[in-house]
């Protein structure tokens, strides 16, 4: 099939959850099909990675959005506009104009759109269009204004009003809408009886499988939690982790560690006095130093809050042989069961007593990373998840609906 491929981020290097999802989601359609890819980019220094791709990539159009998102003018179209800022700020001009010339010279067999946000850019068309959400967007900003205080969760909820709306309105529009986890395609089912949705999960990385499930000696826990710290649930996490759940670990067991490891994080979280917490910035692109932090580990831990989409990071620990601590939120939308391949904590003495039982039970912690890597290794291969994907667009080359 041709496919023309459309990603609000260009797909390398692998440092988002989005990145490294449409990465090996190339990797592996690119055996069988054609693929255009339009992506969007801030900066030279983004564009300079699109080389990168050429493997996978028939050919790749990058294209200029606006490089600081807080800038004035984008802030008042936003403020005097139906458009969320959201959209506005991840607009493209030029994505357009190449998106509409691609669609007028050439015939693609299917549109892939990642995230609702780069749907404006296309023209109207025949083409069927399979749109996949990662998370729900307004879900997420739901999450972070209602902490925030009165006067400015007034001040940005009408945003996320239009942000509701608009989303809903290119689940309507799209040909077939896919998304990353179960719980995400019921929430489009709630808001749009009827809609064609479809679940395409996110996978571990190739390079995160290991052979074997590596030894994990006894002693003091060393706690793991990874992420991209440009994203707020991350950092919302780790702050979390670092002032109220590890000094009652260190409690327990003095001699535990924990590595807060990400992109950004630096420029996140501010510097701390926790004894045994050690902050590292991790390159985006160097596979070798993200599979270390792994291997240092003997637990992942996650208390992640914010909705939405499946975490990579989880994924990836299972498949290098970590067991997990994860609140709810974190595991949703993996086919992963409590006490089976992970441990469930919402409270920080919870994650305490559930740190605890994995540092004194080897019996449990080996349970769990077997069951965990086997889960892994069924379900969450990019080979196995391409597959799907390629099956949905052929049911979408074969569905017709009136478009909103």
């Amino acid at each position: 099939m041709k496919i023309l491929m459309l990603t609000p981020y260009l797909p390398y290097p692998p440092a988002s959850g989005g990145q490294i999802r449409t990465l090996n989601l190339l990797k592996y359609l690119s055996k069988n099909h054609d693929i255009t890819l339009v992506s969007l980019y801030k900066n030279e220094a983004e564009k300079n990675y699109a080389s990168r791709l050429e493997t996978y990539c028939n050919r790749i159009f990058v294209c200029k959005r606006a490089e600081k998102p807080w800038q004035l003018s984008l802030i008042l179209r936003s403020v005097f506009s139906a458009l969320p800022f959201l959209i506005v700020r991840n607009y493209s001009s030029e994505a357009h104009t190449v998106i509409s010339r691609l669609l007028n010279e050439e015939k693609f067999d299917v549109i892939h759109a990642e995230t609702f946000y780069i749907m404006p850019h296309i023209p109207p068309t025949n083409v069927p269009t399979l749109l996949v959400e990662q998370t729900i967007e307004f879900k997420v900003y739901q999450h972070f204004v209602s902490a925030l205080i009165l006067p400015v969760r007034w001040a940005l909820s009408l945003d996320i009003l239009k942000l509701k709306f608009w989303e809903i309105f290119y689940w309507k529009k799209a040909n077939l809408v896919a998304t990353v986890s179960q719980a995400d395609r019921q929430i489009i089912e709630s808001h749009v009886p009827g809609n064609d949705t479809y679940v395409i999960p996110n996978g571990a990385g190739d390079e995160m499988f290991v052979k074997t499930l590596p030894a994990k000696k006894p002693g003091p826990p060393v706690l793991l939690f990874v992420g991209n710290f440009f994203w707020l649930q991350n950092t919302e996490a780790a702050e979390y982790l670092r002032e109220r759940i590890f000094p009652k670990i260190r409690e327990q067991f003095p001699g535990a560690t924990l590595i807060i490891a990400g992109q950004n994080v630096h420029s996140k979280l501010q510097p701390g006095t926790n004894d045994g917490v050690k902050i590292v910035d991790l390159p985006a692109d160097n596979a070798e130093v993200i599979k270390e932090m792994y291997r240092k580990a003997t637990i992942f831990i996650a208390p992640i809050f914010g909705p939405g989409g499946t975490r990579l990071k989880i994924l990836a620990a299972m498949a290098s042989g970590l067991p997990v601590v994860s609140t709810k939120t974190g595991i949703e939308g993996l086919e992963a069961e409590n006490g089976t391949h992970f441990l469930i904590a919402k409270e920080p003495d919870e994650f305490v007593e559930q740190v605890g039982k994995l540092a004194r039970d080897h019996q449990l912690s080996e349970k769990l990373r077997k069951n965990a890597f086997a889960l892994v290794t069924k379900n969450y291969s990019w080979s196995r998840i391409a597959k799907k994907l390629e099956n949905l667009y052929e049911v979408s080359t074969r569905i017709t609906r009136p478009k909103p």
